[in-house]
C-alpha cells in the first residue's frame, strides 16, 4: 500500500465530500438493516397469531405497521444509498482528473533525454489505463469498504443483541475467508503488474504502427505487422487469462462460505430453537437475512481487494515517472527579458542516451542582431548546437553565455520564450492550418497569420485549399507536403517575433528558387534578432554575419562568406560543388 500513500494529498483536498459519504453510508446502512428486524418482528407475530396469541385485531394493525416501516426504511435507505454513490463516486472522478493533470504537467517538465529513452505507448498507458486503476481504487474500492465494514459492525451489533451463540456459529467461517483473501491478493498484484506492462507494450506497438503507416504500406510490410501485432495481443490475452483465472476464484469462494454460513445458520438456530435458547422463531429468520445482506458486501471483498492490488501496481507504475527528475532544472524564478547575445567557450557535450561526443571544444561569439550560418557533414554536431541554445540539454564542459549570463542562470521560461525554432524535422499538430502557425502567438490576428505566411511562401498553397486556413490536418501535418509543412513551421516561429531564431536545416525540402525568396524575407524580418541557420547548402549561409564549418564535433572553418571561399577547405569545395550543380 506505499505507492497508494502519493493519493493521501488528494484524499485531504476532497475530506469534506468523503466525510459527508462516510456519513451517509452509516445512516443508508442503519435504515437498511431495519428490515431483518422488522421482517423477524412480523415472523413473530404470524407466529403468535397462529398460536392464538394475540387477537385478531393487533395482528392485523401491528403487522400492517411492520410492512408500513419495512417500506418506509427501503426507501429511505434507497436514497441515501443513491447519494453516498453520488458523492464518493464524483470524488474519485476528480481524483482521476487531479491525477491526470499532474501526470501530464510532470511530462511536460521532463526532459528530452527522457523521451528519448521511454516508449509513447507506455507513457499514454500510464496517463490512461493506469490511472483508470486507481479511480477504481478510489471510487468503487473505497465505497464498498466503507459500506462493508459499516454493515459488518452494525449487523454484528444487531446479531449479538439476539443471540451471542448463534452470532459465533454465523461467523465460523470469516477467519478461513481472510486467509484466503490474502494468499489470493498478492497473487493478483503480482499479475496485474505484468498486465499492465503488456498493455504498455501492446500501446506502443500500436502507435508506432499507425504513426509509420505511410512506410509500412510502402514496404508491403502490412502481413508481418498483422502477425506481430496478432503475437503481441495473444500474450496479452493469456497474462489477461492468467489475472481472471484468479479473480474468478474469488466469486466462488464467498458464495460457498456464505451458504455454509446459512446451513449452519438453520442448523444452530433451529437446534437452539428446539432447546429453548432462542425463544422466538423470527430470530433465525432475522439471522438468514443478515446473513444474506452480508452475502454482497463479502463477496465484494474479493473484488475490492483486486481492484486494490491492481491499484497498487498501477500506482507504482505511475510513481516510477512522477518520481522522476527532470535534468534540465529551472533554478531561476523571476523572468528575465533576452536581449540575444551568444557565446560558446569550448563546449563539449556528449548525448547521455548514445554516449556520443556530438561537439569538442566549440567556441565562437555572436551579437544581439547578428546572424550565424553552421554548415557541416551529417553528424558533425550543428543541430546540437541549437539544442543546447534551447537548453534542451545542459552542456558537459566549457560555458554557454546567454547575455554574459552563463544559461543555467537564466530562467528557463524566458529563454524559451525568447526563441523561434524550426526544426529539420517539422512538426504540425492534428488542427487547423491557422491555429498550427498561432502556435507561435496565440493571439496573432487573421491578419498576421497571413503575413507571417506569406514570408514563408506558403500562403499561396494555403489558399489553394478548399477551407484554406481553416483546413485540418492529418496527423503530424501528413496533409500537406514536405516543403509545405516546413514552411508553414517557418511562418509558426516568425509569426512570434522572437529575439532569437533558430533555423535547423528548414529549407532542405524546398526548391532553390522558392529558397532564395524565403531567404530575403527572412534577412528583412531578422534585422535586429539573433538568427542561427543550420544548413546544407551555401545558398543560406552566404548572407550570414559568420559562418562555422563542423567537422566530428569541432569547428574546422569560420569566417564570413567572402574569406572561406578564398580559403582552400571544405567550404570552398562544397561551394563550387553546389554551383556547378546549378548552372547544369
Amino acid at each position: 500500500m506505499k505507492a497508494l500513500k502519493h493519493l493521501n494529498k488528494y484524499f485531504y483536498k476532497y475530506r469534506s465530500r468523503l466525510i459527508i459519504g462516510i456519513i451517509i453510508t452509516i445512516i443508508a446502512k442503519v435504515f437498511a438493516l431495519f428490515t431483518p428486524r422488522l421482517v423477524g418482528a412480523s415472523i413473530n407475530i404470524v407466529s403468535d397469531r397462529l398460536d392464538s396469541k394475540i387477537s385478531e385485531e393487533i395482528f392485523r394493525n401491528d403487522l400492517t405497521i411492520y410492512i408500513l416501516y419495512l417500506v418506509g426504511s427501503a426507501i429511505v435507505a434507497g436514497i441515501f444509498t443513491f447519494l453516498m454513490r453520488q458523492t464518493i463516486i464524483n470524488v474519485s472522478r476528480h481524483v482521476e482528473f487531479d491525477l491526470k493533470n499532474e501526470i501530464y504537467k510532470h511530462y511536460q517538465i521532463l526532459s528530452l533525454n527522457f523521451y528519448k529513452t521511454n516508449r509513447t505507448g507506455d507513457l499514454m498507458n500510464r496517463i490512461s489505463e493506469d490511472v483508470g486503476k486507481v479511480r477504481m481504487y478510489v471510487g468503487p474500492a473505497i465505497m464498498y469498504t466503507i459500506n462493508t465494514i459499516t454493515l459488518f459492525v452494525i449487523a454484528i451489533i444487531y446479531m449479538v443483541d439476539r443471540s451471542p451463540s448463534l452470532t459465533l456459529y454465523t461467523l465460523l467461517p470469516l477467519p478461513f475467508l481472510s486467509v484466503v483473501i490474502y494468499k489470493l491478493s498478492r497473487l493478483i498484484n503480482k499479475r496485474s503488474t505484468i498486465v499492465q506492462q503488456s498493455l504498455s507494450t501492446l500501446s506502443t506497438y500500436s502507435q508506432e504502427t499507425f504513426s509509420g503507416i505511410s512506410v509500412i504500406k510502402s514496404y508491403g510490410i502490412e502481413p508481418r505487422t498483422n502477425i506481430e501485432f496478432e503475437h503481441l495481443s495473444a500474450e496479452n490475452r493469456q497474462k489477461q487469462i492468467n489475472l481472471t483465472k484468479v479473480q474468478a476464484l474469488f466469486f466462488p469462494m464467498m458464495i460457498l462460505l456464505i451458504g455454509v454460513s446459512n446451513l449452519i445458520v438453520i442448523y444452530a438456530g433451529g437446534m437452539q430453537y428446539m432447546n429453548g435458547e432462542i425463544e422466538k422463531i423470527g430470530t433465525i429468520a432475522e439471522f438468514i437475512i443478515y446473513v444474506n445482506m452480508l452475502t454482497w458486501p463479502v463477496a465484494t471483498v474479493g473484488w475490492v481487494t483486486s481492484l486494490i492490488q491492481q491499484a497498487e501496481a498501477s500506482q507504482e507504475r505511475i510513481n516510477e515517472f512522477l518520481l522522476t527528475e527532470p535534468d534540465i532544472k529551472n533554478t531561476a524564478k523571476s523572468l528575465t527579458p533576452i536581449k540575444g547575445d551568444i557565446e560558446f567557450k569550448n563546449v563539449s557535450f556528449t548525448y547521455p542516451d548514445t554516449n556520443i561526443e556530438a561537439l569538442k571544444d566549440v567556441s565562437f561569439t555572436l551579437k544581439s542582431g547578428q546572424t550565424l550560418a553552421i554548415l557541416g557533414k551529417t553528424g558533425s554536431g550543428k543541430s546540437t548546437i541549437l539544442d543546447l541554445i534551447g537548453r534542451l540539454y545542459d552542456i558537459d564542459k566549457g560555458l554557454l553565455l546567454i547575455d554574459d549570463k552563463n544559461i543555467a542562470d537564466l530562467n528557463l521560461f524566458s529563454l524559451r520564450d525568447s526563441i523561434g525554432y524550426v526544426p529539420q524535422d517539422a512538426f504540425l499538430f492534428s488542427d487547423t492550418i491557422k491555429n498550427n502557425i498561432k502556435f507561435g502567438k496565440e493571439d496573432a490576428t487573421d491578419e498576421e497569420v497571413i503575413a507571417a505566411a506569406t514570408n514563408a511562401r506558403v500562403h499561396k498553397n494555403i489558399v489553394g485549399f478548399t477551407k484554406g486556413y481553416d483546413t485540418v490536418l492529418g496527423e503530424r501535418g501528413i496533409t500537406l507536403s514536405g516543403g509545405q509543412k516546413q514552411r508553414v513551421s517557418i511562418a509558426r516561429a516568425i509569426i512570434k517575433q522572437p529575439d532569437i531564431l533558430l533555423f535547423d536545416d528548414c529549407l532542405s525540402a524546398v526548391d532553390t528558387e522558392t529558397e532564395e525568396k524565403i531567404l530575403k524575407n527572412l534577412v528583412k524580418l531578422t534585422v535586429d534578432k539573433t538568427t542561427i541557420i543550420v544548413s546544407h547548402r551555401i545558398s543560406s549561409a552566404k548572407n550570414a554575419d559568420q559562418i562555422i564549418i563542423l567537422d566530428d564535433g569541432k569547428v574546422i572553418e569560420s569566417g564570413t562568406h567572402q574569406t572561406l571561399i578564398e580559403t582552400d577547405g571544405y567550404y570552398k569545395e562544397l561551394y563550387h560543388k553546389q554551383r556547378s550543380e546549378k548552372e547544369k
